[in-house]
């Protein structure tokens, strides 16, 4: 049963950084650009999930109202700044993500403060599923498991059955091309941003219960939400989801089994994966 939980939890946590890594993927693989600030979109859906579940007293309506904010916020970033580095080298966009996760650390302080801020499990969510007499499974981590399914499937569904996600991913292949047939590229973009930027934020939001809300928060996802990347294949996002699973795999057995070297099998992974497929488990 102890195999059982630590298979459920790596699932869990697999899903999450699934999210993460899916919003981070597209915005990297379709509009190149490197967006380091992507761990600060988590934090603010945290911070969103404290605020207006303190306000509302419902995690749904802060996990609804939070995703609304959240991309409408990247819509609005999109087209004040990031439109204007697509074409600009890798490192102009790694020096403007970087100068955003201080400008968004700071923006956190004056509005949140620098406590530690926690986020209470709706009551119909608080209860634990009964393993045996001495072990269960908390029904919200089922809950956290359920919701990054729904998003997957809906990205899936999203992204390869629908008109714009045939636009999506024809500008992914050849921009210019599909700009020339009449496509709003520049629409294409916006869109896209703002769904990675909303996906993370949703991420964000329905972890703050379990993993509590604190400052610098997105700067120990980010790291992570980059070796997914790598591993899946940039630009993949079916590559994001099989990269997270196993990231989230290896991970949570390696803190149990191998608890000394638990911090590096995750990078030994990344390495044994590059070493026979430099471009990543699956191409764009």
């Amino acid at each position: 049963m102890e195999f059982l939980i630590q298979l459920l939890n790596s699932i869990q946590y697999g899903l999450l950084l699934f999210l993460l890594a899916s919003g981070l993927t597209l915005i990297f693989g379709i509009m190149g650009v490197v967006n380091l600030a992507h761990g600060s979109f988590y934090m603010l859906g945290a911070y969103l999930g404290y605020a207006l579940s303190a306000l509302t007293g419902s995690l749904t309506l802060a996990i609804i109202g939070g995703t609304v904010l959240a991309v409408a916020f990247g819509w609005i970033l999109e087209w004040l700044l990031f439109r204007h580095f697509y074409e600009r080298d890798h490192l102009d966009q790694v020096l403007l993500t970087f100068g955003l996760i201080y400008i968004f650390e700071e923006l956190r302080s004056m509005l949140w403060g620098d406590d530690v801020h926690s986020v209470p499990i709706p009551d119909l969510l608080s209860a634990s599923i009964p393993l045996t007499d001495n072990l269960s499974y908390p029904v919200y981590r089922l809950f956290i498991s359920g919701v990054c399914v729904a998003l997957a499937l809906g990205l899936y569904w999203l992204i390869a059955k629908t008109r714009l996600g045939m636009k999506i991913r024809a500008g992914a292949f050849n921009r210019d091309m599909t700009e020339a047939l009449g496509v709003n590229i520049k629409l294409i973009h916006a869109i896209v941003f703002a769904m990675g930027v909303g996906l993370a934020a949703v991420a964000g939001i329905i972890a703050a219960p379990i993993a509590s809300v604190y400052p610098n928060m997105g700067s120990q996802v980010l790291i992570m939400c980059f070796v997914v990347v790598v591993i899946g294949g940039i630009g993949s996002v079916r590559g994001a989801l099989i990269a997270a699973l196993l990231v989230g795999l290896v991970d949570t057995f390696g803190k149990v089994l191998l608890p000394s070297m638990s911090g590096m099998l995750v990078y030994l992974l990344m390495a044994a994966v590059l070493l026979y497929k430099p471009e990543g488990l699956f191409k764009q």
